[in-house]
């Protein structure tokens, strides 16, 4: 095919009302020209990572109007908003799969053009890392403080799988599918790099597996392991085995 006739074409005339609307002159243009890419790989390398900017504006504006709505105890509509966050997580997870295609030697020819910069420094990652603190004291002030509860009494003495239950659970999946995330970008590094090599800011990244032991929300996973123990400390946290108890009863 000829190249430069359909790299012509690519970015559009940007007259028409559905490329005015998007500024498609605008997002097709924020990658390198063509004839600047170190390799052929570095085009989805820059689009994966814009876009991944993209979804996380996307998801913190969401988790803005889920704020709100927590506030007002609107529980319905904080649901239907965390499965469109749930979404986006699920996607960009499975964005970071594509990167997996380049080679360890073409990635870093395109590293070579990166300066000393690094995806913590992304705008995105790190308005939805300040984001989940706002999130819980919303949760607090509006479904745990005007009835007295706790979480305690939401998961257990007081369960009813009500509205309170239900946001929890919701914060819960949002955390758990951003430490997906994180563990993915962490597969890549180690497919791309290796994780004993230094970033590009000379520090090991390693460094980077100490924010997949962090916790969003840690009531909501100290509350599992403490009603086990408690459930535990009175059946008896190791039981006789369900062979062992019919051979006793003579079942066949």
């Amino acid at each position: 095919m000829d190249r430069d006739y359909f790299y012509s074409i690519m970015n559009g005339t940007g007259e028409l009302d559905y490329e005015l609307y998007l500024d498609t002159p605008k997002i097709l243009s924020a990658q390198k020209p063509f004839d600047q890419f170190c390799n052929r790989d570095e085009l989805q390398f820059q689009i994966i990572h814009q876009v991944e900017e993209l979804w996380m504006k996307l998801a913190a504006y969401t988790l803005l109007d889920i704020d709100d709505f927590i506030r007002e105890r609107n529980a319905n509509r904080v649901m239907t908003l965390f499965r469109r966050v749930q979404m986006i997580i699920e996607m960009m997870t499975t964005q970071l799969g594509m990167l997996e295609t380049m080679s360890p030697k073409e990635y870093q020819e395109i590293r070579l053009q990166l300066g000393n910069g690094s995806g913590q420094e992304s705008p995105g990652f790190r308005t939805l890392l300040k984001m989940p603190k706002h999130l819980w004291d919303s949760y607090v002030s509006a479904y745990l403080e005007p009835d007295g509860r706790t979480i305690e009494h939401v998961y257990n003495s007081g369960y009813a799988h009500d509205d309170a239950y239900m946001v929890a659970e919701c914060l819960v999946e949002f955390d758990e599918l951003f430490q997906k995330f994180r563990f993915h970008h962490i597969q890549l590094i180690h497919r791309s790099i290796g994780m004993e090599a230094k970033s590009l800011k000379g520090r090991s990244v390693e460094l980077l597996q100490d924010g997949m032991r962090t916790r969003f929300f840690p009531a909501l996973w100290e509350i599992r392991f403490k009603m086990t123990d408690k459930w535990g400390g009175e059946y008896g946290t190791v039981r006789e085995s369900i062979g062992a108890s019919k051979k006793g009863s003579g079942a066949h």
